[in-house]
């Protein structure tokens, strides 16, 4: 049975509501055939401009840097999708997968990832680095359901969020940098 969209108490707008059925569907799709479940997301970035052009499948957005470290401020710092991508996670992670997983029910979600840097690394500049400092991620869950529910919620979310655990688990980053004489 189809649940009935609700506007959202914290946005006004209209939600549509993943259906438990779809995530049963796909796990059992999922644990029969695992390679279904293996992908290698790439995302491609080139310049444009004083910009960064980054592309993924159909998707497409833009990174600047703030005009003091040599950009013009006219798209997201890499720091801030950097940010988008742990706050935007915890969003639909726990909304769309989640919760209809766990049979919680949940009307919003909100995040905020913040951190703190200091621009000074970037340029170089002796006795500053370039390192982002205690990150920080507020999630706000609104639901009708008890508090044991959404403390299992975000359990499964610390325990299964890929950006989280990147973020906090020592990974390797394989680098190589071609160049070409112009």
């Amino acid at each position: 049975m189809l649940e009935e969209n609700k506007a959202n108490p914290l946005t006004g707008k209209e939600d549509e509501k993943v259906q438990p059925e779809t995530i049963r569907q796909t796990v059992r799709l999922f644990e029969e055939q695992p390679e279904k479940a293996k992908s290698n997301p790439t995302v491609k970035a080139h310049t444009d401009g004083s910009q960064a052009a980054m592309e993924a499948g159909s998707f497409s957005w833009r990174s600047d840097l703030p005009e003091p470290i040599g950009g013009t401020n006219q798209a997201p710092s890499p720091t801030a999708l950097l940010l988008s991508a742990l706050a935007g996670c915890a969003v639909v992670f726990i909304h769309d997968t989640l919760a209809p997983q766990l049979g919680v029910r949940v009307d919003a979600v909100e995040a905020t990832a913040q951190c703190e840097a200091d621009a000074r690394g970037l340029l170089g500049i002796a006795g500053a680095e370039p390192d982002l400092k205690n990150i920080r991620l507020d999630i706000r869950v609104q639901s009708p359901d008890s508090e044991s529910d959404l403390q299992k919620l975000y359990e499964a979310w610390q325990e299964r969020c890929p950006i989280y655990l990147a973020l906090i688990k020592a990974l390797d980053v394989s680098l190589n940098m071609e160049t070409t004489q112009a």
